[in-house]
């Protein structure tokens, strides 16, 4: 797969990438609470987006324990090989984008672990935040697809994992 950034998106990425996994999943929840009504729901009416697809994957990890969630979470954003993110990464860049927004409405609705109402992003994480709203919507777009893209594990991409069988 390729990724089109501009150089500033691409500084961004990086910079999303060198956060530790949770704080990386916590920069999510805070640009959805934030942007959730504008950024997110885009990627439904995107031309590769399967709306049944990303439900199906969202279904299955609903049924998961809040620790298991959580746990998967982690492992998408970290590229842990399982067998749900393998299936997260046989998705299109803009079906995964969707996926990650049924994530953040099912922590809303307590379906999915919630966010812990008493945690504290890094001063890294936060700064990263203010230049996320400052991008324009479509600059936006395109750096959430930059990150959503890359999580996962290809299952085309990868060897034969003896520890987990995959």
């Amino acid at each position: 797969m390729t990724y089109t950034t501009s150089n500033s998106a691409s500084e961004m990425v990086q910079a999303f990438r060198k956060l530790d996994v949770d704080q990386q999943l916590a920069l999510f929840w805070f640009v959805y609470k934030e942007m959730g009504k504008s950024v997110t729901p885009a990627a439904p009416n995107a031309s590769t987006v399967s709306p049944e697809i990303a439900q199906g994957l969202f279904n299955q990890v609903a049924e998961l324990s809040h620790d298991e969630q959580l746990q998967l979470q982690r492992d998408l954003a970290s590229n842990k090989n399982t067998f749900i993110t393998r299936e997260y990464g046989a998705l299109s860049d803009t079906t995964k984008l969707l996926f990650w927004y049924y994530l953040a409405q099912g922590m809303d609705q307590n379906v999915i672990v919630p966010f812990p109402s008493d945690y504290q992003m890094t001063e890294e994480a936060n700064n990263l935040f203010g230049q996320i709203k400052g991008l324009d919507f479509g600059e936006q777009i395109t750096f959430f697809r930059n990150i959503v893209a890359p999580m996962g594990v290809d299952p085309n991409a990868v060897e034969h994992d003896p520890e987990t069988g995959l």
